[in-house]
């Protein structure tokens, strides 16, 4: 009747001594992850940022390595023991943590689906300018309209057409029947922080003395902005070149699917609805996989070539901007090659000033636009077929 009982201790031990050694080896393999996350796998993994240097990129992940790998430490050698003491003598309340941890975590998911959050690059719907629903592309701007918004210490006039084109003034808008040059993209081809004469598009437009047609869209990937101006180019009489954009710090965006987008083959594809607390962490931690890496890559090979036979099957002069800002780094230039340069794409590349940028936010201010601007229209005028239209008018 004893043994039960004298078992009992030796039970307990066992239990203790299970726990310490799950809890050494999740400390091993966190310590294991941080050793073997290096820069070049982090490389691979963790695109270029628009909105982060190469170096804090680079420092955020060291710190990130380090505090993944102090925590399997502290596991593994420090709060091992007295883990497992607390969990085998109040396995009850071990329990209740845990569950607890469990519904915080699902309630969490409920709150965040009731608020109905859209894809990250959408912002604030009542952010200016303000955007709206679109079944094809995810959403467009409001049109018929002017927003006014206050970015680097100054009020900036949003004003577009009943087509959603971003124009001077409402009631001066883009003439389908003349001459125009088209330009397609997201926010830095918008002109964000940018007045409109201040804006590439519009830039490039007076140095050519041809009328520009402002189809670009905040947070577009090159699919969307592909996608407005496949709908959109039919409707102008006389296109004299479509420009499009393409820069690295962007390409993570064309890897997004919780917003309708473009797979192999240029296949339209609905939005994948995602975890919220799912789509925070990617948010945060944006890994992607060798897979999704390698098929954004050839997607986004298949998108500038379908843009620039689209352009030359309307007789327009087609032309890729890529737009560096401040010196291209070896990881940026390895994957900016892979994607435009098998292609022989009609590209222009152009490196501007890190430091010009609208005051407090990372978009390209007034003299980074004109730069460009100046760099596109040379371009342009160069084009047989460009000029020979701008002859014509």
């Amino acid at each position: 009747m004893t043994l039960p009982h004298g078992d009992r201790p030796s039970e307990h031990q066992a239990a203790r001594r299970a726990v310490e050694i799950a809890v050494a080896l999740l400390g091993c393999a966190l310590v294991g992850l941080a050793l073997l996350a290096n820069q070049g796998w982090l490389d691979r993994h963790f695109l270029p940022s628009f909105f982060l240097t190469r170096r804090t990129y680079v420092l955020l992940e060291t710190i990130a390595r380090c505090a993944i790998g102090g925590l399997g430490v502290c596991l593994a050698f420090v709060v091992r023991a007295p883990l497992a003491r607390l969990v085998t003598r109040s396995p009850g309340r071990a329990v209740h943590v845990t569950v607890a941890a469990a519904l915080a975590l699902v309630a969490s998911e409920l709150v965040l689906r009731h608020a109905q959050l859209r894809p990250a690059e959408w912002l604030g719907r009542d952010q200016e300018p303000r955007r709206m629903a679109d079944p094809r592309l995810g959403w467009r701007f409001v049109p018929s309209r002017t927003g006014r918004g206050t970015i680097g210490g100054r009020t900036v006039d949003y004003a577009f057409d009943a087509a959603g084109y971003r124009v001077r003034r409402t009631d001066d808008p883009v003439d389908i029947d003349r001459p125009t040059l088209l330009f397609t993209g997201e926010s830095v081809m918008f002109g964000k922080g940018l007045t409109w004469d201040e804006s590439i598009p519009a830039q490039v437009g007076a140095m050519l003395g041809v009328q520009s047609a402002n189809l670009a869209v905040d947070g577009y990937g090159s699919d969307q902005a592909f996608l407005r101006m496949q709908a959109e180019l039919p409707r102008f009489r006389r296109p004299v070149a479509v420009v499009g954009i393409f820069l690295t710090g962007l390409f993570g965006r064309n890897l997004d699917d919780d917003r309708p987008h473009l797979g192999p083959g240029l296949t339209w594809l609905p939005g994948v609805p995602h975890g919220r607390l799912r789509s925070l962490v990617q948010l945060v931690a944006p890994y992607r996989s060798d897979e999704t890496v390698e098929r954004g890559i050839a997607v986004t090979r298949e998108i500038y070539d379908a843009l620039v036979r689209l352009a030359a099957d309307c007789g327009a002069t087609p032309l890729v901007l890529v737009l560096q800002i401040g010196p291209e780094d070896p990881v940026e230039q390895a994957l900016r090659r892979r994607i435009l340069d098998a292609q022989r794409l009609p590209c222009l590349l152009v490196e501007i000033d890190s430091a010009w940028r609208v005051p407090g936010d990372v978009h390209p201010d007034a003299r980074a636009a004109r730069a460009i601007a100046a760099a596109v229209a040379s371009r342009l005028r160069s084009s047989t077929t460009t000029t020979a239209t701008m002859a014509e008018e």
